[in-house]
């Protein structure tokens, strides 16, 4: 019996509600269970979800866990890509959890990205794109989200830069580049 390489999608996650709730339980029993002895666990830190929302075919999600604070991406409906070999829900059934599953790739708003697969029983299959995971220096989860939100300023200050630099940029190099043409054609006539 061969497994089937198709995703598999917790019909009864719907509910953003029930989602969180079930993300919270799920990695609760993981820290309880397979992780409760790791020394690189930070005790000071929460299981909580933030900023779910949904992006195109996506509910996407901050996680912060005493060992990572990434985004998780639940798809709507399987995604177009197949499953890696090994990746089945039967083919994972009884596995231990492991944090960076296999890397793949998807588009996004247009826009190419990678993340690692995950599948847990009581979640089914999802994708997470590690943000951090050395949560050893962060005394608390307001701490992280701190440092989350100066990356995302910082990155916004620098997009916002570089919008402004390139029309300029642009502008010059095309007066520049008419300069060089004029003073060629002034060069050619003489």
């Amino acid at each position: 019996m061969t497994a089937e390489p198709f995703w598999q999608i917790q019909q009864d996650l719907a509910d953003d509600q029930a989602l969180i709730e079930r993300i919270i339980a799920v990695h609760a029993e993981i820290l309880n269970g397979q992780l409760a002895a790791d020394p690189m666990l930070n005790p000071n830190l929460p299981i909580e979800v933030r900023a779910l929302r949904r992006i195109e075919e996506w509910r996407v999600l901050l996680l912060l866990t005493p060992w990572m604070l990434g985004r998780l991406f639940f798809p709507d409906r399987a995604p177009a890509f197949a499953l890696p070999p090994g990746w089945s829900a039967q083919e994972r059934q009884g596995a231990d959890y492991q944090i960076l599953g296999p890397r793949v790739r998807f588009e996004l708003l247009g826009q190419p990205q990678q993340a690692h697969l995950g599948y847990l029983e009581w979640l089914g299959h999802y994708l997470l794109q590690p943000i951090c995971l050395n949560m050893e220096p962060y005394p608390d989860a307001e701490a992280v989200f701190a440092a989350w939100a100066e990356v995302i300023r910082v990155r916004d200050e620098n997009m916002e830069a570089m919008r402004r630099a390139c029309p300029i940029q642009r502008e010059i190099s095309r007066r520049e580049l008419l300069g060089v043409c004029s003073q060629a054609i002034r060069g050619k006539s003489k």
